[in-house]
């Protein structure tokens, strides 16, 4: 098969890695790629795909061109990586050009791309999340704040790279986050509307479901950590690392959330017309009631997909192309894994603020062949052969051991070896997954 992979990511890069490994593969492309996708794929830097949505007919040229592209080279599956693509509407022009496309229509991305139509849809069919409001007028929604107090959360209804959500502990931080989003417009036309919600208790893990239009099959659970500090501290960011399995989301709590969170939503899209293909990341947060849904992505999550497909054993061209034609009900998936991957992003001095860029990296050619461990590119480029930083998250090293414990030792020992001026990340990634072996953590 031909294959082209959209994105240029931590989340892309693994990808064309796990895709790479297919016997299936004849040519494999990337747009626009990355430095550390190039030895794997093709790149087609000039065609860019993951513009910010507030450059709409941008992305929609963009699109057209990279459509053109993979007519002419005869693409046979196309894989979406970036949220933006999928708002933009590429998988609705690749589907119109007789094109097999991964991903859902620009319709079905709502889930992801409007939190307020995805909190109407869960409420309209009791999917168990927080409750809420939305809100187009800020007047209104600092009054609401004032009225239900704090901790409450508030989110951009739009896309925001991740970055949209402020868990507020005083309502003087809720009401600075409206400010920001609705009046500032720090994150542009995401922010003219947002969802106000109650504060959830419990524990986070992340769930994907990869979806047919009506059958689903899930991967192994994950958990994302998106603070930038230790122990949870400090502002949201695109995350810092991940690890699976998750030992929270226990297969009792799978199986609940298959139950009465991703059947009842696909079956929903379904009777609304805008039926839901590709992967459904399932953001939970694990409360004494039971699982209940924080948001949904329409993709992978990044870093989550940096352990997630590492521990993947099948073929993952064949169940993408199963998802395309509507097979997945025929290609049963292995759902636990004896083995763990853990994944540490090392990321710029000042990420998610204002950071440097053009740091040139260090250490990766002594952790390149070492067994069980990837180094996945989420910020880097090619300065005349030196390899340098060009983003907040820079790298994802990932490793996979025997259980959590020894892919921690290993992935931290491998961390040490890789440097750039100012790289940061946290230290405690898994951090409750140990506590639950070591006695700490219970519940």
């Amino acid at each position: 098969m031909k294959v082209l992979v959209v994105g240029k990511g931590g989340r892309e890069h693994a990808l064309v890695w796990k895709i790479a490994q297919s016997p299936r593969l004849e040519a494999l492309y990337a747009a626009p790629g990355s430095a550390g996708i190039a030895p794997l794929a093709t790149c087609l830097p000039d065609i860019r795909v993951d513009t910010s949505i507030e450059h709409e007919e941008l992305l929609k040229s963009e699109i057209l061109r990279l459509r053109d592209f993979a007519l002419a080279e005869a693409i046979d599956l196309t894989v979406v990586g970036p949220e933006d693509a999928l708002a933009g509407g590429i998988v609705d022009c690749f589907e119109a050009a007789g094109l097999k496309v991964f991903g859902p229509t620009a319709a079905a991305a709502r889930i992801e791309s409007d939190k307020a139509f995805a909190k109407e849809l869960m409420t309209s069919i009791g999917v168990p999340t927080a409750r809420y409001r939305s809100f187009t007028d800020a007047a209104a929604a600092r009054q609401y704040i004032g009225t239900e107090g704090a901790p409450i959360v508030v989110k951009a209804t739009g896309l925001a790279a991740g970055k949209g959500a402020v868990v507020a502990l005083a309502i003087d931080d809720a009401i600075t986050a409206v400010d920001e989003m609705m009046d500032a417009r720090v994150f542009g036309a995401a922010g003219s509307e947002v969802v106000i919600e109650e504060f959830m208790e419990g524990e986070e893990a992340s769930l994907f479901a990869i979806c047919d239009g009506s059958s689903f099959v899930c991967l192994v659970p994950a958990q994302d950590h998106k603070r930038i500090g230790e122990g949870d501290s400090g502002p949201n960011t695109g995350g810092m690392g991940a690890y699976a399995p998750a030992p929270v989301m226990t297969a009792e709590l799978v199986a609940v959330s298959k139950e009465q969170i991703i059947a009842p939503v696909l079956d929903e899209m379904v009777r609304r017309g805008i039926p839901y293909r590709g992967v459904l990341y399932v953001n939970l947060m694990i409360t004494d009631t039971g699982p209940r849904v924080v948001e949904f992505n329409a993709r992978f999550g990044d870093p989550e997909a940096q352990v997630v497909l590492p521990l993947m054993q099948e073929d993952l061209l064949d169940v993408i192309e199963a998802a395309v034609t509507g097979n997945l009900d025929t290609l049963p998936l292995a759902e636990s894994s004896e083995r763990a991957a853990v994944c540490v992003v090392l990321a710029s001095a000042g990420y998610p603020g204002s950071y440097e860029t053009g740091l040139e990296i260090s250490g990766l050619d002594r952790i390149a062949q070492l067994e069980g461990i990837t180094a996945f590119h989420a910020g880097t480029r090619d300065d005349g052969g030196r390899l340098v930083t060009n983003g907040g998250r820079v790298l994802g090293i990932t490793a996979v051991g025997d259980g959590i414990s020894a892919a921690v030792d290993k992935v931290y020992e491998t961390v040490s070896a890789v440097s750039f001026e100012g790289m940061y990340c946290r230290r405690d990634i898994a951090h409750r997954a140990l506590a639950r072996l070591d006695g700490s953590l219970t519940s």
